[in-house]
């Protein structure tokens, strides 16, 4: 597998970490227009499906069969991290939905982020499934199975007809046959996509740039779901994480998945890009995404500082003292 190294950090002068990875980037028009390092990587999408995964279930009106709010809508596309708002509404969707918590079929955990993790341990909290950062993804599966009148039970397993729709989802947005996409077991009990990232950044394209589905439902479905995305940025992940600095950019879609993988595309540009750090790191994502930008010449600069102020150029230790350097040395070849 060809890869290219795209973060070196730097302690006092020595090279201290590599983060290697891929890089796709395509355009409607050209298709693969960015390529460092091997474009057909065979890639897990980890939760970076979930925007495509959340399609049948918009497309088959569930939002309007429970009166679910756009917030609310958001979540079936979210890693969500245990804010009160994640909570809150989460709350909602399964009383408007008559779903219980207990029929989730992913495991009870504790918030994602350190504040509310805190807060929860301090009132002595037990572990709950609408903690698990996917509990949004699988809510909306259970949700899709009532409205077409499947049995919750088993909602999860890739023969369960709620995940065909996905599967097929997928494929696609992706244009890649549904046959060829790999199957594996994602943290949360889903079934987890791979394929080429080439396919991954079509699949982002079709995002951003929804007049290249073909099909009108889904066509109208991404369309609704995206808006979602954009107009409540932070319940994909939290406040001040990568996918809420991209999202409150109006130009951009965007999600990321574990294990290093990222697909973001740009509106207006009819640009996407998807990119997978082979060490897994999530640390270093703004540093690559804001490189991105910055070389092919993104005219929203907001954007690229707010995703440096994420993750610095300059490492600091905990007195805030600069000990080292952060910086993305792949070249896109612009």
């Amino acid at each position: 597998m060809e890869c290219q190294v795209l973060v070196e950090e730097f302690r006092g002068g020595i090279l201290e970490n590599v983060h290697m990875g891929v890089i796709c980037g395509i355009h409607a028009e050209e298709d693969v227009c960015y390529s460092v390092g091997d474009s057909q990587h065979m890639t897990f999408l980890r939760s970076a499906a979930k925007p495509f995964q959340a399609i049948p279930v918009i497309q088959h009106g569930v939002a309007e069969q429970f009166g679910l709010t756009l917030e609310e809508v958001a979540l079936f596309a979210a890693s969500q991290r245990g804010e009160a708002y994640h909570i809150e509404a989460l709350e909602s969707i399964i009383r408007k939905t008559s779903i219980e918590e207990d029929q989730f079929y992913c495991c009870p955990s504790y918030p994602l982020n350190d504040e509310p993790k805190a807060d929860y341990h301090r009132q002595h909290g037990e572990k709950r499934k609408l903690y698990h950062n996917c509990s949004g993804k699988h809510s909306g599966f259970m949700a899709l199975a009532k409205v077409l009148g499947h049995e919750l039970e088993g909602y999860w397993q890739l023969e369960h007809p709620v995940q065909q729709l996905g599967l097929a989802a997928m494929a696609e947005m992706a244009d890649y046959p549904k046959e060829n996409i790999g199957i594996g077991i994602d943290g949360c009990g889903f079934p987890v996509y791979a394929m080429p990232l080439q396919h991954i950044a079509q699949a982002y394209l079709k995002l951003a740039c929804p007049d290249l589905i073909e099909q009108q439902v889904m066509r109208e479905a991404v369309v609704s779901m995206t808006a979602s995305m954009t107009a409540h940025p932070e319940m994909i992940a939290s406040h001040n994480f990568i996918c809420s600095v991209l999202l409150a950019d109006p130009n951009i879609i965007a999600k990321g998945g574990a294990k290093g993988v990222y697909g973001f595309a740009l509106k207006k540009e009819r640009m996407s890009f998807a990119l997978k750090v082979l060490d897994g790191s999530e640390l270093v994502w703004p540093n690559i995404v804001a490189s991105i930008l910055e070389q092919i010449g993104y005219d929203n600069y907001e954007t690229i500082e707010r995703l440096y102020a994420l993750s610095p150029k300059e490492i600091v230790n905990d007195n805030a003292a600069v000990v080292g350097e952060r910086k993305a040395v792949f070249d896109l070849g612009v």
